[in-house]
């Protein structure tokens, strides 16, 4: 087990830091799929940046978790992926 998934798991034992955690899931879950997508395409963080016409430091905060992208920037990094944007409540 990695020091980082010990180190989680411990904090997840705080009731604060658990709450958080979960409050931002919404936000990994995006940044995960922006990373996986950009790779599977087999993208640099510059490429798929000029794809989108933002720059590459803005992308890399996005998938850093720094970020707070409106639903515009999503669709341009959708398009940019070659793929659609589909935002749903579960």
């Amino acid at each position: 087990m990695s020091d980082f998934r010990k180190h989680l798991e411990k904090s997840l034992r705080d009731e604060g830091f658990a709450q958080e955690w979960e409050e931002q899931s919404a936000e990994r879950d995006v940044m995960r799929q922006i990373v996986e997508a950009r790779m599977e395409e087999g993208l640099t963080q510059q490429e798929l940046a000029e794809r989108c016409g933002m720059k590459a430091s803005n992308l890399c905060r996005l998938e850093n978790g720094n970020g707070n992208p409106s639903v515009a920037t999503l669709e341009k990094i959708a398009r940019g992926l070659g793929r659609k944007l589909e935002i749903s409540f579960v």
